[in-house]
């Protein structure tokens, strides 16, 4: 049942789970004195290392503060960020570290930027901005002027 569980969540949260633990061994804390630190509980801190679970971006970020490593670097190994964006200017990052938004917000929002950017790849001949631009355009022939005069 572990195997399972653990295919059902991904690759990139098994290496994150790997990666935290070498971090943790690293720096001489067990699994306890880590969860007491980040302020997360013992089981869960466990299942994110053996890649049963996949931790928020808020979560991630007490971890790597009570590890006292880079956050971004858990979120690349987490699948949020790309190493491809850069850390610097990156609308992950932006997103992920606005704290006026809540997880389910930040979750959201990642995912329709990601959404827009697999379409703006996919895209090579233009016909999505054509799409959009029908979308956009008013269904209705009549203009706001004509429907003025035809009100008097």
């Amino acid at each position: 049942m572990v195997p399972m569980a653990k295919g059902k969540v991904g690759k990139t949260v098994g290496s994150l789970g790997d990666y935290l633990k070498e971090q943790r061994v690293s720096a001489r804390l067990s699994l306890r004195q880590l969860a007491d630190q980040a302020g997360v509980s013992n089981p869960y801190l466990s299942q994110i290392e053996r890649g049963l679970r996949k931790p928020s971006a808020e979560v991630l970020q007490q971890i790597a503060k009570a590890l006292r490593i880079s956050a971004e670097q858990l979120y690349i190994r987490a699948g949020i960020l790309s190493p491809d964006d850069g850390v610097g200017g990156s609308v992950e990052l932006a997103i992920v570290s606005d704290t006026g938004l809540t997880e389910r917000q930040k979750q959201s929002l990642l995912d329709v930027y990601a959404s827009f950017l697999a379409l703006n790849a996919a895209d090579t001949d233009g016909s999505t901005e054509a799409a959009v631009a029908q979308v956009d355009a008013p269904t209705n022939t009549e203009t706001d002027s004509d429907a003025v005069a035809n009100e008097g």
